[in-house]
């Protein structure tokens, strides 16, 4: 019974019996390199750094050095401040009860009533909707239509 002796291989790795790994011939980059179209294998100038980005604007960083000021942020305008107050006593509202009708604390309604606040266009269409009064653009104090009627 012979048959024990023999192997049998089955799948992509087979081989006939003898056949070693054996050389393919020379790659694509082998050749070029016999050939000398190739010189050198060293890694770019530049490769695996951030030199390749767009230079540096070296006079608008001066300038902005020489500029020692630095502008506040805008405040709320005095007129609107007195178009909230006015509003909020019109609908017998204090600020605590404006500010739980629009989620917010009363010390940002006091903020905006004083112009101490920054001007937040979410807080200030809250209040609007809240008192019907316009409080952005040129129509301040005036009622607010609010969205129109389909």
């Amino acid at each position: 019974m012979s048959d024990w002796d023999n192997v049998t291989v089955i799948g992509s790795k087979a081989r006939p019996a003898g056949a070693g790994a054996g050389r393919q011939g020379p790659t694509a980059y082998e050749r070029a390199k016999q050939v000398g179209a190739i010189t050198d294998n060293d890694r770019k100038v530049a490769a695996g750094t951030n030199k390749g980005h767009a230079p540096v604007d070296h006079q608008r960083i001066a300038k902005l050095d020489r500029e020692n000021e630095v502008a506040p942020p805008p405040k709320v305008a005095p007129s609107v401040g007195r178009a909230i107050q006015q509003a909020r006593q019109a609908k017998e509202l204090t600020q605590k009860d404006l500010g739980t009708k629009i989620n917010e604390k009363p010390q940002v309604i006091a903020e905006y009533e004083s112009g101490k606040a920054v001007p937040n266009v979410q807080i200030l269409s809250k209040m609007e909707r809240a008192l019907g009064v316009k409080l952005r653009g040129k129509d301040i104090g005036q009622p607010f239509g609010g969205p129109g009627k389909k």
